[in-house]
């Protein structure tokens, strides 16, 4: 099992001493020195205070944020959670990725999602209406990008011809793409596209507000996981090779002092027994000393122990 963390970013308004570049490093050290695997941001280009007002948070942005982690770790791999893919030309995002993947030393892996904010779309211009199609699109161009030359494409915004973008990522074919969302067809995109699933806990206000499908108890993240191996196997896929991500709810929260470790733990066996790879782990957002304490306790009670 390996775990990640996303910046603690997760609040309107922030705590601003969590947004310094100080406070970033710290973080990102702190996780790799603790055994954390992954670290990662928020996509919010554009989020209406509407949503901010009603429990959204505020973001950085992800290629920026983290090229910054990046050049002070070592080993921990840069996993955005999620970037909203339809939001951006695929032509540069594959470029903003080859070159972190690059700098980093194969460092990236490009978690992806659909979108579900219609207002935020409004305001990058994109068809909310067409967010999938457009999602389709630079899953395929993206992938071209990576491992190809001379490439022509057609699309919903875009008509390329003969493009050659170097230079590539440095892994091999290309860095790890995961496709995040609950639905069926999230499933299906992995099996067609992608090296990993990342759906997330959601139970049915949220998944509404979300457009997606809830998952909102162990039985259902297993339904899903079935139906991905079911796919996979359809489109010719070792599913074995596919990561899945999600979170542990058992135990509580680690930076809580009610946490309790050995549930977590046991959670963990159950995860990893239904074939989740990764978990990520929520951190505190109240204050930078609040969030390294955390991580240090994870470290003490959970890392050290599995």
């Amino acid at each position: 099992m390996r775990f990640a963390i996303t910046h603690p970013m997760h609040s309107h308004p922030y705590n601003p001493e969590l947004l310094s570049g100080a406070s970033i490093a710290a973080i990102a050290g702190a996780a790799e020195d603790a055994g954390f695997h992954g670290f990662g941001f928020t996509d919010h280009p554009a989020p209406s205070q509407r949503w901010l007002d009603a429990g959204g948070h505020d973001a950085l942005d992800p290629f920026v944020a983290m090229g910054f982690a990046a050049a002070r770790t070592n080993t921990l791999r840069l996993i955005p959670n999620v970037v909203v893919l339809p939001y951006r030309n695929p032509f540069l995002v594959a470029k903003c990725g080859a070159t972190l993947d690059l700098l980093s030393g194969g460092r990236f892996t490009l978690a992806v999602g659909v979108g579900y904010l219609k207002r935020e779309f409004a305001a990058l211009g994109v068809d909310y209406e067409e967010r999938a199609e457009l999602f389709e699109e630079a899953l395929q161009v993206i992938r071209a990008v990576w491992t190809s030359d001379e490439i022509s494409y057609a699309g919903r915004r875009f008509t390329a011809r003969g493009i050659s973008a170097h230079p590539r990522p440095l892994s091999r074919p290309h860095p790890p793409i995961w496709i995040g969302g609950n639905t069926g067809a999230a499933r299906e995109r992995v099996a067609r596209y992608g090296d990993g699933w990342c759906p997330f806990a959601a139970p049915a206000r949220l998944a509404q507000t979300a457009g997606t499908a809830a998952i909102d108890s162990i039985d259902r993240l297993a339904d899903g996981i079935e139906d991905l191996r079911r796919r996979c196997d359809a489109a010719g896929r070792d599913w074995s090779a596919i990561d899945i991500t999600f979170t542990n709810a058992d135990g509580g929260s680690p930076s809580t002092d009610g946490f309790d470790a050995n549930a977590y733990l046991l959670g963990l066996e159950n995860l990893a027994a239904l074939g989740v790879t990764w978990v990520q782990v929520g951190l505190p957002g109240d204050s930078l000393t609040h969030a390294l304490e955390s991580i240090e306790r994870f470290r003490t009670l959970v890392i050290e122990a599995a």
